[in-house]
């Protein structure tokens, strides 16, 4: 019973992160004054840009909470697309181009994603199968009957009870 719990504890850990989110700050210090763009609706839209593509380095975050130097480059190029006339979806397509969909936190779901979009579904239904099948097998284990000893076998182990050891 207490590995169900433990199971269903590490299970619903993410789901309550989102709650745990207002005691976060979030607005991250990794965007650098000398970044920010003097246009404020330029400056939302490369800040919005920024929240979508992965920091190459740290690959959990996005280059707009990232502190490493790539990140810092690739905001700086963003802001120098749309600052270049691109729009959001030229800009995004620019930096794909070279680096590929794993630059974007949400890639796009075609053949070569495909296995990010359906794996984590796949590996956690093949846990739940594993952890029934033990569940199950530990169940028939413990509740198989146990065979009674044979006369003969009694008869060792009393000896074997009756002896003194040595000392």
């Amino acid at each position: 019973m207490r590995i169900f719990l433990f199971i269903a504890a590490l299970l619903a850990a993410p789901l309550c992160a989102p709650a745990l989110s207002p005691l976060v700050p979030s607005e991250a210090l990794a965007l650098q004054p000398d970044e920010i763009l003097k246009d404020p609706a330029l400056e939302a839209r490369a800040r919005e840009i920024s929240k979508e593509l992965r920091c190459l380095v740290c690959q959990n975050q996005s280059i707009d909470d990232s502190d490493a130097t790539l990140a810092r480059d690739l905001r700086i190029l963003v802001r120098d697309r749309l600052t270049a006339g691109d729009t959001d979806t030229e800009a995004v397509d620019f930096i794909v181009e070279r680096y590929g969909d794993f630059v974007l936190l949400r890639p796009p779901f075609k053949n070569s994603t495909l296995i990010l979009w359906i794996g984590p579904g796949v590996i956690f239904a093949i846990g739940i199968f594993g952890v029934t099948l033990w569940h199950r097998r530990r169940r028939v284990a413990v509740a198989a009957p146990v065979a009674p000893l044979s006369a003969d076998e009694r008869a060792r182990v009393d000896a074997m009870l009756a002896e003194k050891p040595d000392q």
